[in-house]
């Protein structure tokens, strides 16, 4: 990426430089659009559901960046071997993802490939001033995390037929689960610094995030939510190889305050798909927003950390 040509442009409010989930363009005093792109092979064999979560994935970003999505392209590719009613399953999983999004679909671009590949460009707005990113954390913020985790275990699980039926609709309900009541429950309330959980897990957004803000973020793990069942898939070896990446590359960024079981940790670490908000929240703010999570948000949430004064270490355990 370095050897890329850098560009500046005035209007360019958020760019390549923080590792952002999304870009914002400033298009006058009132508005500016966010413009993000997301698309992966499937996580769960029904060709629906797949679709659903590719596009739930996609529309986060908007999301995270204190957006609204609007329009949305689809991207798929597509193997000729498979029967054309499984196309329309996954675009009509993502199309009724957007509908319920409020968003319009307004076309996109196939092309043929071995193995299915599924997302959406997504284009959304927001007030300049009002714009969220994965940096600005301020000492005594609050953290709040708006979904459980352990959705790259489950999906491994998935593949493996490995799964309790009951353990699939609940992963399935966590990755379909836009993440606007997240940040509908923010609404008028001060946020420091927000992103989306997904690819680089728990541990590796929070790193970016505290990085981003120089300082440093302390986790409850005893407070973090996860799917029951993803420990115990864990505990058996069905991890996914974004998991040891992620912990190869963050772990030296990380303390362990205590003892904790190796699958609780692989948790932490684990590349969520469609995962939840982390949210970093002036203290005098929190409760308001855990107050509004707990009327109307329809998933497990939970308030995990605090930010402190930056340490040797980006992200600490206790």
């Amino acid at each position: 990426m370095k050897n890329l040509p850098s560009q500046y442009n005035p209007n360019v409010l958020v760019g390549l430089e923080t590792g952002d989930d999304g870009a914002v363009y400033k298009l006058g005093e009132d508005i500016a659009i966010i413009q993000t792109l997301d698309f992966f092979t499937p996580v769960v064999d029904d060709p629906y559901q797949f679709g659903q979560v590719a596009a739930a994935n996609s529309l986060s970003d908007v999301y995270a960046m204190g957006g609204k999505p609007i329009l949305a392209l689809n991207i798929l590719c597509f193997p000729n071997c498979l029967p054309t009613d499984v196309m329309e399953e996954i675009l009509k999983g993502g199309a009724d993802k957007v509908i319920e999004a409020g968003a319009v679909l307004i076309g996109g671009h196939s092309v043929e490939d071995n193995e299915p590949k599924y997302g959406l460009s997504v284009t959304g707005k927001v007030h300049p001033n009002k714009i969220l990113t994965n940096k600005g954390s301020k000492p005594g913020d609050r953290l709040i995390l708006t979904k459980p985790l352990g959705s790259g275990i489950l999906n491994t699980a998935i593949k493996a037929e490995m799964i309790t039926p009951e353990a699939y609709r609940e992963v399935l309900k966590v990755m379909t689960l836009l993440n606007d009541t997240g940040i509908n429950a923010v609404e008028d309330a001060k946020v420091n610094a927000c992103t989306d959980i997904t690819g680089f897990g728990l541990v590796g957004h929070a790193v970016e995030m505290a990085e981003g803000s120089e300082m440093s973020m302390l986790l409850y793990a005893d407070k973090i939510p996860y799917i029951a069942e993803a420990k115990e898939k864990a505990e058996m070896g069905l991890i996914p190889g974004g998991m040891y990446r992620n912990k190869s590359y963050y772990s030296t960024k990380v303390e362990m305050r205590k003892t904790f079981d190796e699958s609780l940790q692989d948790i932490f670490y684990d590349p969520q798909t469609s995962g939840g908000l982390l949210l970093s929240i002036p203290a005098d703010e929190a409760d308001k927003v855990l107050e509004r999570l707990r009327k109307k948000h329809p998933c497990e949430y939970a308030e995990i950390g605090r930010v402190i004064e930056k340490e040797e270490k980006s992200v600490i355990f206790e």
